[in-house]
């Protein structure tokens, strides 16, 4: 097992009604911005017990943070952040708005030029707004943890940051909460927490048994409840463990002393920047490519995936590997979460390794992978295998 160091700050509060808990959470006199996106929170009865919750806090709200957050609609909340002086951000939805106010949160005490260099540039992050989050969409972790991926409409980009200042101080997750959201959301979300956790898991070994165990507990749960919970959405115990595989998936632990990949979730957001494709979309078509295309440097792990968490014990290395990766397909594909290409309406699709490897060098992704070996030329050779 390699060196590490773990640190996570934020408390989580799991269960029904525990909204209600949200007035103990943030210090009295804080002036709160209440930040969200479409609205659906206004339907399903959460805007109001949180705004029940927050009691004699005063507070303002910020609407509008879109599944891509972007960086002119942010900014727009940074403004608002430092004109009223507000001291808490608290961020009600799925892992957008989180992602969302983390920015505006580092954005608004930024003193180091134009923020949208805390992504381009990776400038320093030396303070932030508080933040805290009452989670309704399970997927991203980004409830518990450092990272953010923030859209700019105006050049067609989609980068990342990640600040040890932009952990929430704490993250509601009352499974109720995410009854009422679309299955293509749902899909969406046991993808993503599924590849979070394969991207920290399908390496190569460093004696670390308990951290792989860790993974493999979180993939044969999703893998058993995933297909239960779009079928039956207002069962509590099946979102209850979708909402809490998925924080666990990325919440740094199962990551801590063992190489990490996260190839497919960069050469993905090149794709939604790209095509508009929802970010799960883009994970279920880079991921097979990529476990092919790496299945030599990613063998012995590989192997281990297709006994502990397919059953496949028979046949030759290679057939044990290659029916692994094709039932990870199979899965995504269960739940509607389509994997190849020319599954989805966009334009040109045949054009799309060229566009992908172009962007990569672009915002220099040249060398991803655990290893580094995965090149934009290689990327564009694993696209060409997902149309």
């Amino acid at each position: 097992m390699q060196n590490f160091s773990y640190y996570n700050p934020t408390r989580i509060l799991f269960g029904q009604g525990q909204i209600a808990a949200l007035g103990d959470l943030i210090r009295p006199k804080a002036k709160v911005l209440i930040t969200y996106g479409g609205g659906s929170i206004k339907k399903n009865g959460v805007y109001d017990q949180v705004i029940k919750a927050l009691g004699e806090h005063q507070w303002l709200e910020f609407a509008g943070i879109e599944p891509n957050p972007r960086y002119e609609t942010l900014m727009r909340a940074v403004q608002i952040v430092k004109r009223e002086n507000v001291d808490f951000l608290l961020a009600v939805g799925g892992g957008s708005v989180c992602d969302g106010t983390k920015f505006i949160a580092a954005a608004a005490r930024f003193d180091g030029g134009e923020p949208w260099s805390i992504l381009a540039q990776q400038a320093e992050v030396k303070n932030s707004v508080p933040l805290g989050v009452v989670l309704t969409l399970p997927a991203t972790g980004s409830e518990s943890n450092t990272f953010a991926v923030i859209s700019r409409e105006s050049t067609g980009e989609k980068l990342g940051f990640g600040s040890e200042h932009c952990y929430p101080q704490f993250a509601v997750l009352d499974p109720q909460t995410t009854f009422s959201l679309p299955a293509r959301q749902v899909a969406n979300g046991i993808v993503d927490a599924f590849v979070h956790t394969v991207e920290q898991y399908l390496t190569y070994p460093v004696d670390a048994p308990l951290q792989d165990r860790f993974a493999e507990g979180i993939l044969q749960t999703l893998i058993e409840i995933g297909p239960q919970t779009l079928t039956n959405p207002q069962d509590y115990a099946l979102r209850a463990n979708q909402v809490w595989s998925a924080t666990l998936a990325l919440n740094g632990l199962i990551g801590c002393g063992v190489p990490q990949d996260w190839a497919t979730h960069m050469i993905g957001h090149e794709i939604t920047a790209e095509y508009g494709l929802d970010h799960a979309q883009t994970l279920a078509v880079v991921l097979p490519g990529v476990l092919r295309n790496r299945r030599e440097d990613k063998r012995a792990k590989l192997l281990q995936y297709a006994a502990r968490i397919w059953g496949l014990m028979a046949g030759s290395e290679d057939e044990r590997i290659e029916a692994a990766i094709a039932s990870t397909e199979a899965f995504f594909e269960s739940l509607g979460v389509h994997t190849r290409l020319l599954s989805y309406d966009i334009k040109n699709a045949a054009g799309a390794p060229k566009k992908i490897a172009a962007r990569l060098t672009q915002h220099g992704m040249t060398k991803l992978g655990e290893r580094g070996s995965i090149t934009p030329e290689i990327a564009a050779e694993i696209l060409a295998t997902r149309l």
